[in-house]
């Protein structure tokens, strides 16, 4: 009796642990309060003078309005006496991350000033000026003419072009540059940006030297609370020509020399004798062999620079973090600890750019990414450049086209240490202590924390890929996917043979269980692909999205051209997980299984208002949690729901 008895107590103790009872609701407390690491961690824009009273007075203010963590971003506006990892600057950066230690919040440290990333703000190609980008050009030759050479440029080769012509390829420096950390003739009408020389990431020692002086340095400074209060160390979109790089010469593209022989192993042949097909299709292999080129290159760019960050990285006990170059970039973020994306310059907005384009495919290529490599978390720095006419409500939107997409880290970029003159205006707004809404930041900020626990070790309910290639997210599929409620995740097509089982059943990988593939517009079918994608194919399992230049390669493959169609085949594979009567094109949901309760996160994200009744497959109580409030309501599975324009609601289904 007495051991019964002491079961009982435990068990009431733990049920009180997780869960509480607001209003007559029972809500899992985590949901209530969660832990500070799921809080958002703006960019921190550090752009003028310095001073430790000021930079604890801040992290106060971040800390009351529910923001519990930063990134530290040295910014434009600095003053020089502040240069890039200066004493002043390491001297800053302790006093941020010791205060942030005292209340138990996080930083995360940016490895550059400013960006791109790869320079250490121009000292890389100060130690040696060899390791300035470059990149390959042609220069166009008659019959028996011979180039003329720079005493920059370095021949690589010449190719004879059809009727006698021919081409030298030659490597030169790009010119490119990186933003810097100062204003030139501040406070005049001739105010100029710092642009310090941009580095040769694709050069390993380039990328060594770039390690020593950011990474090496900073777990020299910082590596005591690197796993604790220092979370990760953010790359951001590393460009391999530089920022401008094409400004000098409109056919360079990015390069050189010393890659050919990596490229050949990548491509099993020698590419050297085919470079004039990067300018000219004078052969009908010449689309194949440019295609094969920017596939290897873009290997090339994973092996010398991310890879070694992240292994750095990961032997050092933190997270690589950040975002690659380009929206459609999930290759490289293989090798990120945190794989992350960005979206800026309203690239997103309401209405058709919320689904199409590169830009409306990059949160569901990291979240696929963190799922597929067993990730915890993926993260997006978002906002940046969207304006000083950005309003709150457009801010909660874009957080929520996020978090119904995957995301489970913001990084609203930015809060501004200073808005004193032109920085003002520099990549506005100011999201944070210096924006109109800034008294009732806490609301969003712990709606954003409750939904990024809810995203968090959770497990993503969904049956369905679309094959993606390293720099390529198809979105057209993706879209009628989206407007049909059938969720889906990128899968990015090297899985296939190297950790996926491929059988007659479908792909599994990682946890998930794809029961169908979609082929949207495949530029490239490996070798290696076609024997794994049969198996698929031999089912009906193998989907191509309209006229696909590789479906005759499969004999049962199957060929959608209309959206209707399409919806057609998946259903014969995949049962719908939530229907809605009347069916709507606006509504977007995520479903995941936490601590064994259904959660299903939808979003109205369009501005009409929509009733429509929900059904699922899912059985047991149904409870609406407001993000917003933490208050919840019970909800009825037999009754329509409301949604207001831009709404976001969240259905838990639970058995007591």
């Amino acid at each position: 009796m007495e051991t019964l008895f002491k079961r009982i107590i435990l068990s009431t103790f733990i049920f009180l642990c997780l869960f509480k009872q607001l209003d007559g609701q029972v809500i899992p407390s985590a949901f209530i309060d969660p832990p500070r690491e799921f809080s958002v961690m703006p960019f921190w824009f550090w752009n003028d003078t310095l001073k430790a009273e000021e930079i604890v007075r801040q992290i106060i203010d971040f800390e009351a309005h529910g923001v519990y963590g930063f990134v530290i971003h040295a910014r434009i506006g600095l003053p020089e006496n502040t240069g890039w990892l200066s004493d002043k600057m390491i001297g800053a950066m302790h006093i941020a991350i010791n205060e942030a230690a005292k209340r138990n919040m996080y930083v995360v440290l940016y490895d550059e000033g400013m960006y791109p990333s790869g320079s250490s703000s121009g000292q890389v190609v100060e130690r040696n000026p060899d390791h300035a980008a470059r990149g390959l050009t042609k220069i166009d030759l008659k019959a028996g003419e011979t180039p003329k050479l720079t005493e920059e440029m370095r021949l690589v080769t010449i190719i004879d072009r059809p009727g006698g012509e021919r081409v030298a390829v030659v490597e030169q420096p790009t010119g490119g540059v990186i933003r810097g950390l100062h204003y030139i003739n501040e406070g005049t009408d001739s105010i100029k940006e710092d642009l310090p020389p941009a580095a040769d990431i694709l050069n390993p020692d380039a990328v060594t030297s770039f390690i020593e002086l950011v990474y090496d340095r900073y777990a020299k400074e910082f590596g005591d609370f690197f796993g604790n209060t220092v979370i990760g160390i953010f790359t951001d979109e590393p460009d391999m020509l530089g920022r401008g790089g094409r400004t000098r010469d409109r056919n360079i593209v990015p390069g050189n020399a010393s890659l050919l022989p990596q490229m050949k192993n990548i491509l099993g042949y020698d590419i050297k004798p085919f470079l004039s097909d990067l300018w000219y299709s004078d052969y009908p292999e010449s689309r194949k062999r440019r295609a094969d080129y920017y596939r290897a290159l873009n290997i090339c760019l994973e092996e010398n620079y991310y890879k070694r960050l992240g292994d750095w990285c990961e032997q050092h006990g933190t997270a690589l973090m950040g975002h690659p170059a380009g929206p459609m970039d999930i290759g490289t973020l293989r090798y990120f600890q945190i794989p992350g994306q960005d979206l800026v310059w309203r690239s997103v907005v309401p209405g058709p750019k919320a689904l199409e384009g590169g830009s409306s495919t990059m949160v569901k290529g990291a979240s696929s990414a963190m799922i597929h490599y067993g990730r915890r978390q993926n993260s997006n720095e978002l906002y940046g450049a969207y304006g000083h006419n950005l309003t709150f409500s457009e801010m909660e939107w874009l957080a929520n086209w996020c978090f119904v997409r995957g995301h489970n880290f913001l990084m609203p970029h930015a809060f501004y240490y200073s808005i004193r003159g032109p920085r003002f205006d520099e990549r506005p707004p100011d999201v944070g202590p210096n924006a109109p809404w800034w008294s009732n930041y806490k609301t969003y900020a712990d709606a954003c924390r409750r939904l990024s626990w809810l995203n968090t070790d959770s497990r993503h309910v969904c049956e369905l890929a679309i094959l993606a290639e390293a720099r390529y997210l198809p979105d057209k599929s993706a879209k009628v996917c989206y407007q049909n409620q059938v969720d889906f995740n990128y899968l990015e097509i090297r899985h296939l043979w190297e950790d996926a089982k491929v059988n007659s059943k479908g792909i599994y990988i990682a946890g998930m269980h794809y029961k169908a593939l979609i082929i949207d517009t495949l530029s490239y079918m490996p070798p290696e692909a076609i024997p794994l994608l049969n198996k698929l194919s031999k089912k009906g399992r193998l989907i191509f999205w309209q006229d696909s230049q590789h479906s005759g390669l499969f004999k049962n493959s199957r060929i959608a051209k209309t959206p209707d169609e399409l919806i057609a085949e998946i259903k014969k594979h995949i049962k719908p997980d939530i229907t809605l009567t009347p069916l709507s094109e606006n509504i977007r949901y995520r479903h995941v299984i936490k601590d064994d309760d259904h959660y299903y996160i939808l979003f109205n994200e369009e501005d009409d208002i929509i009733t429509t009744k929900l059904t699922f497959p899912v059985k047991g109580q149904y409870q609406w949690l407001n993000p917003y409030t933490a208050e919840a309501a019970i909800g009825s599975s037999t009754e329509p729901v409301t949604f207001n324009p831009y709404e976001l609601k969240v259905l838990r289904i639970w058995n007591p």
